[in-house]
């Protein structure tokens, strides 16, 4: 599948400290992709330096400020550069670009907002660790009640949408309180709230057995990803 006519694709890529990852994850984009972007949020190592050199534009926040704040700039960026589409997906390697055009695809037919899910029939979840597993599970089962759409994987951050929702003026992006995890949950939330077409499409979520398999901190950020439901849910915020 080739991006339509009316399509410009960037990726944006949050990252912090992912010099093992980044420079293979930059030299396996598909065609469809006009431009990787990575956003540096404050990396202490040389990942940004082997982004830049494997052909990704780079972005630095200058410090760490949080992944909501990382994307929202590559978001911004995006939309400033003229594309169209935007895919969000983690710089640590779990997710394949090969898959980027599975994404696009719904795109091409119409819809606004396309939600990857390692737990549809043709997605994967190698090495997923049990506990993982389960939050995700409870997440999904919180965020379909909430929202009123059911779906398999609302935690999965390999999604794909129309950089025309961010002139949506009922969606702002720009709160302070979303610079942390908040902010993939909250453009989730809004764009299901306000009747945009969404859908969900099979990926592959592959965890590393030799590393870390996230930075997401236990407890801390399990608290900003429920906070964002909560928050909502009780119209606390906007």
């Amino acid at each position: 599948m080739e991006a339509g006519l009316d399509m410009s694709v960037a990726v944006v890529i949050p990252m912090f400290n992912e010099a093992a990852t980044i420079a293979d994850l930059e030299r396996r984009m598909p065609p469809e992709v006009a431009e990787p972007i990575v956003v540096d949020d404050g990396s202490t190592d040389d990942g940004p330096a082997r982004a830049a050199a494997a052909g990704a534009r780079v972005l630095s926040l200058g410090r760490r400020r949080g992944i909501g704040a990382a994307i929202r700039a590559g978001l911004f960026a995006a939309r400033a550069a003229g594309h169209s589409v935007v895919v969000v997906m983690t710089a640590s390697g779990k997710d394949d670009p090969a898959e980027i055009p599975r994404l696009l695809a719904p795109l091409d037919e119409g819809y606004d907002y396309v939600q990857g899910s390692r737990y549809l029939p043709g997605g994967s979840r190698p090495n997923l660790p049990l506990v993982r597993g389960a939050l995700i599970k409870a997440f999904t089962l919180v965020f379909g009640v909430l929202t009123g759409f059911r779906c398999t994987d609302a935690a999965n951050g390999f999604r794909a949408y129309r950089l025309a929702l961010l002139d949506d003026p009922r969606i702002k992006l720009a709160q302070d309180w979303l610079d942390s995890y908040e902010l993939e949950y909250y453009l989730f939330w809004k764009v299901l709230e306000r009747g945009y077409r969404v859908r969900e499409v099979a990926v592959s979520k592959t965890y590393p057995l030799s590393r870390t398999y996230s930075k997401v901190r236990p407890f801390i950020d399990w608290w900003h990803v429920a906070r964002a439901l909560l928050l909502l849910a009780l119209r606390l915020r906007d």
